[in-house]
């Protein structure tokens, strides 16, 4: 039976819910964070900095990757300097294109060559990592992130695409690629089972995580009783012909 001990793969926390993210990081299995944008957005996050600096003055020895949100080359920069300087474990997510869908090469190159570790997000394709493998700096540590779930969502496996960018990535030892989106426990074992290195986790999925190594028969049994228990408490009622 799998078990969330077993695994080798660190697992970063996805979210940007400020008590949730303080009860994750009471959880020795998370390893680190991650958020965007859309994440704050969703979490009603008003101010960007101030939020981000509440996070880090108490998670200090775990890395969080914050994103910059800008589509200018230039402000993407001056955002991610600004941002790096925020803390020590703040690793500076850029997307791998602006909007135009221009590369974010010579960005990230300038970033690496200035020690920032980047998060490169938002890639989906083996062409972009191979892209990005070539202005990294062996050097300095860097995450790809790929968002294996949504490629999943287009009906496309995506582990076969991680196991090439992993093999893209592997003359870079500094450099970790991420499997982004989850949308079920079984990701988990699929990422590790490949060798990647960071998968992040949603709380959703995280809260899915007591049924791994669950026994099959027992968990048939309470569903079975899930469904008889919601349909008592709605008072559900089928009228049955009588007999003749």
């Amino acid at each position: 039976m799998p078990s969330v001990a077993d695994l080798k793969i660190k697992i970063f926390a996805d979210g940007a819910d400020y008590d949730s993210l303080m009860s994750l990081y009471a959880k020795p299995y998370i390893k680190g964070f991650t958020t965007n944008p859309t994440l704050m957005r969703k979490a009603t996050v008003a101010n960007y900095e101030e939020f981000a600096r509440k996070v880090l003055a108490v998670i200090k020895d775990r890395p969080i990757s914050l994103e910059v949100f800008a589509d200018d080359f230039d402000e993407m920069e001056a955002q991610a300097l600004v941002i790096a300087s925020w803390g020590k474990n703040v690793n500076v997510k850029i997307p791998v294109s602006n909007t135009r869908r221009e590369f974010s090469g010579k960005l990230i190159e300038r970033l690496c060559a200035r020690g920032v570790v980047v998060n490169v997000t938002a890639v989906f394709t083996p062409e972009q990592v191979l892209q990005i493998a070539r202005v990294l700096n062996p050097e300095v540590s860097a995450i790809v992130s790929i968002f294996a779930g949504r490629i999943a969502d287009t009906g496309v496996d995506p582990v076969p695409i991680m196991k090439e960018a992993l093999s893209i990535l592997s003359d870079y030892p500094k450099a970790e690629l991420l499997w982004a989106s989850p949308r079920e426990v079984l990701n988990l074992f699929q990422a590790d089972e490949i060798g990647c290195h960071i998968i992040t986790v949603t709380s959703d999925v995280l809260g899915k995580l007591t049924n791994v190594g669950k026994d099959l028969s027992d968990f048939s049994l309470e569903t079975v009783k899930m469904f008889y228990s919601d349909a008592a408490s709605a008072n559900y009622s089928i009228e049955i012909p009588a007999k003749h």
